[in-house]
């Protein structure tokens, strides 16, 4: 169950690199309230943070895994420092933005690398998003012409690929679901050097 808090989700990004300020910005964007995290002090980012809006609000680590949302924009090979932070990820939702190119098959035990990110994840739910696209195209207004720049996800838990594709929608994104993690999700995931066939296809949906 989520802890939600007076029927509202709490957002976090975990990493505030070019990709972790392009999610920031979305929220900005669409007056939505997150909490950004690093492993340092949030004192060393919080300047970055507050420049790209009031409700972009820098935290610890330890404060921003309290969140019921938790987009991982580390790198991959960071991923376990952080799942390591809690014992048990239940009632979380992760929405896995790293990518594993260049990551040597056999350090993955032939699993698609959103399936490493979630054996990580103990307990949580892990939606794969949001990184099929550069932080300079995914830091911009997703309306185009009319239209809506294209989010893809995916996910084993349908429930958690509801929320996520929700919360896309009020990003302003048009969310396309590709069903399971190793199924149409392959198609964003990095196989050792080679890029899924959907990562930096920036395309947009008109309803």
């Amino acid at each position: 169950m989520s802890n939600l808090k007076n029927g509202v989700a709490s957002y976090a990004i975990i990493g505030f690199g070019n990709i972790g300020k392009a999610l920031a910005k979305a929220f900005a964007r669409n007056s939505i309230k997150i909490s950004v995290a690093t492993t340092h002090n949030p004192e060393s980012f919080a300047s970055d943070a507050i420049a790209i809006g009031p409700g972009i609000i820098p935290t610890t680590l330890a404060e921003a895994i309290n969140a019921d949302v938790i987009f991982l924009a580390v790198r991959f090979e960071s991923h376990p420092d952080v799942a390591s932070t809690l014992p048990n990820w239940q009632g979380k939702t992760i929405v896995d933005v790293t990518n594993a190119y260049g990551v040597p098959l056999e350090k993955l035990g032939g699993l698609p690398s959103a399936k490493v990110v979630a054996q990580a994840f103990t307990g949580g739910k892990l939606v794969k998003g949001f990184n099929h696209l550069g932080a300079a195209i995914l830091e911009q207004d997703p309306a185009v012409h009319g239209g809506r720049r294209v989010i893809y996800l995916a996910s084993d838990d349908d429930d958690a690929a509801t929320e996520i594709g929700e919360l896309t929608k009020n990003l302003g994104f048009s969310p396309i679901q590709l069903g399971g993690i190793s199924e149409g999700g392959l198609l964003v995931q990095a196989h050792g050097n080679t890029w899924g066939k959907l990562i930096f296809q920036d395309l947009i949906k008109f309803d």
